[in-house]
């Protein structure tokens, strides 16, 4: 029987082929604040290209911390603590084959990707982390917004172009853009020798034996296999605990459910990730076990709206009450809720979230707009339900930090709707924030809707917020000097500095801390994955600096 694949390794990651260090543009890291979106993903499905950066202003004007890149991704740090489980036995009568993934998108494409590989390793594949040395490719597109689909393009032509060697690697792509536009990335990419979508991924590795040669495949199965594998969009659940992971060790996303009900009038996802449907209560629970089994001690809980939770079956089971039972984990200490929707806070998940000890006091929940006819026209909650609703979880949830994502520029906004917005952001001051350009998704009422707003003042406006925002960032950074806050040591950055995070910080789009080790000898030295207890000693804009001091 195939082994298990490790825990955690740090490969197959890179944001784009060639562009080692560089991921794709619309993963952003805005300073205080940072990528989540119109769509519930930090990649931004219809707030456009044009996302803001670090600082929360134009890439050519900000300050770039030591600890961030502009549109970055940060790669897996090299967490390895223990020796992997032993890999499975060579496929029969031939030596082992090597698949690398490059993976595009949000924290979902992340969880789809490490569920792939962790299929192809069970399979008797290899999983290397450079491209170069693989036999097969696997390009995890995103497909929400324009500039997602570009270089989701690019990097299937890239590892198209590694060919050139002689080698004649197989290109399979994967991922959103494969599923929502499968016919035409196989007409125009004649360099896709598979596209995969979400109904056929647990049938990759035995296409990708076929198309590999792999001695043992079943040659005429694979000859009747059409070259587009794409079904549909709302799929059940598979094992999801069992993953070749890509984020380090002490960190994992877990999905509690996929798909979206919502109209929101910008937003395409429910047209290609399908319907909502929670996991199942059972299986949820065993994944979570057993990833806190192999190591884990934050789990980032991921949805298209990871509040709306169980309220499909109505048996009980909400977001609250498996929070509850996560709590029971032995070795966990953190989760933390990202993609909230601004409804379904009930008060039993508001005071989960305030009484839970190993809950972060941290809710990601985009708002898109605070002015009524904007959200009218967007389909979203309106502005009284809204203001209620964070009045309610600021007075009843000590501590709390909230994140949030704004669209400038979507169809109709008029300047005073723009003004009630910036507004609207000096009043709440948000811990973390960021904001993007509308842009035009094929097939949404928002794109087909009169007074587009010209791209040059969408963008304006954008900034405009963003450069309030900053300085907010700051300030939030700079009121923590002096106290002590528990931190999560993360590993080492690409500049070689010792980083972690607070509890307010979701990893690879928040600020971090940069780590000193201790002054004081009868204090251990850190290690990678521990919650250690630091004073923050200073701030290189949103992000602080800190020694532990327990």
């Amino acid at each position: 029987q195939p082994s298990s694949p490790p825990a955690a390794m740090p490969v197959g990651i890179r944001p784009a082929l060639g562009r080692c260090g560089e991921a794709a543009p619309h993963r952003v890291a805005t300073g205080g604040a940072a990528a989540s979106s119109s769509c519930k993903c930090r990649c931004s499905s219809s707030t456009g290209s044009s996302s803001s950066v670090v600082g929360g202003i134009a890439p050519s004007l900000a300050p770039r911390s030591a600890g961030t890149r502009p549109g970055a991704r940060r790669l897996p740090f090299p967490l390895r603590t223990a020796e992997a489980d032993a890999p499975p036995a060579a496929i029969a009568g031939d030596a082992r084959k090597k698949v690398s993934l490059v993976s595009l998108g949000c924290p979902k494409n992340v969880v789809d990707g490490e569920v792939l590989l962790g299929d192809l390793y069970r399979s008797g594949f290899d999983v290397v982390e450079e491209h170069e040395d693989a036999d097969a490719v696997i390009v995890n597109t995103c497909g929400f917004v324009e500039d997602a689909k570009s270089e989701s393009i690019e990097a299937v032509l890239a590892a198209a172009a590694l060919n050139e060697d002689g080698k004649k690697r197989k290109v399979i792509v994967t991922g959103c853009l494969a599923q929502r536009y499968s016919d035409q990335l196989a007409a125009d990419l004649p360099e896709a020798d598979l596209v995969v979508g979400f109904q056929s991924y647990g049938d990759l590795s035995s296409s990708l034996r076929g198309a590999l040669g792999v001695a043992g495949a079943d040659a005429n199965e694979y000859m009747q296999r059409a070259r587009v594998q794409v079904g549909d969009a709302t799929v059940g659940f598979r094992p999801e605990w069992d993953r070749y992971r890509l984020t380090p060790r002490h960190t994992a996303y877990l999905r509690v459910a996929e798909g979206c009900n919502h109209a929101c009038t910008f937003c395409a996802i429910p047209g290609f990730r399908g319907k909502f449907r929670s996991k199942p209560w059972a299986a949820l629970l065993e994944e979570a076990t057993k990833l806190v089994e192999s190591g884990v001690v934050e789990l980032n809980l991921i949805a298209e709206d990871t509040n709306q939770y169980g309220q499909d079956r109505r048996d009980g089971k909400g977001l609250a009450q498996l929070m509850h039972e996560l709590g029971k984990l032995e070795g966990l200490r953190w989760m933390r809720i990202l993609y909230a929707y601004p409804s379904y806070f009930t008060d039993d998940l508001v005071d989960e979230i305030a009484n839970n000890p190993k809950v972060c006091k941290y809710i990601d929940i985009p708002l898109q707009h605070i002015n009524n006819m904007t959200l009218l026209g967007m389909n979203r909650p309106p502005q009284d339900h809204t203001m209620a609703l964070l009045r309610k979880l600021r007075a009843r949830i000590p501590g709390l930090a909230l994140r949030t994502t704004f669209i400038s520029g979507f169809p109709g906004e008029t300047d005073a709707a723009h003004r009630e917005l910036v507004a609207f952001v000096k009043e709440w001051r948000w811990e973390r924030m960021g904001a993007f350009v509308y842009s035009e998704e094929d097939g949404t009422p928002a794109a087909e809707m009169q007074e587009q707003v010209p791209p040059e003042l969408r963008e304006r406006r954008r900034d405009e917020i963003m450069m309030l925002q900053q300085r907010v960032g700051e300030e939030f950074a700079e009121s923590l000097l002096g106290t002590e806050l528990d931190v999560l040591v993360d590993g080492y950055n690409d500049d070689g500095f010792l980083i972690g995070r607070t509890q307010w910080d979701a990893p690879d789009v928040d600020p971090i801390v940069f780590l000193a080790e201790p002054t004081d000898p009868a204090v251990p030295p850190l290690g990678v994955g521990q919650i250690r207890r630091c004073r923050v000693d200073g701030n290189s804009l949103f992000d602080l600096e800190a020694h532990p001091v327990a």
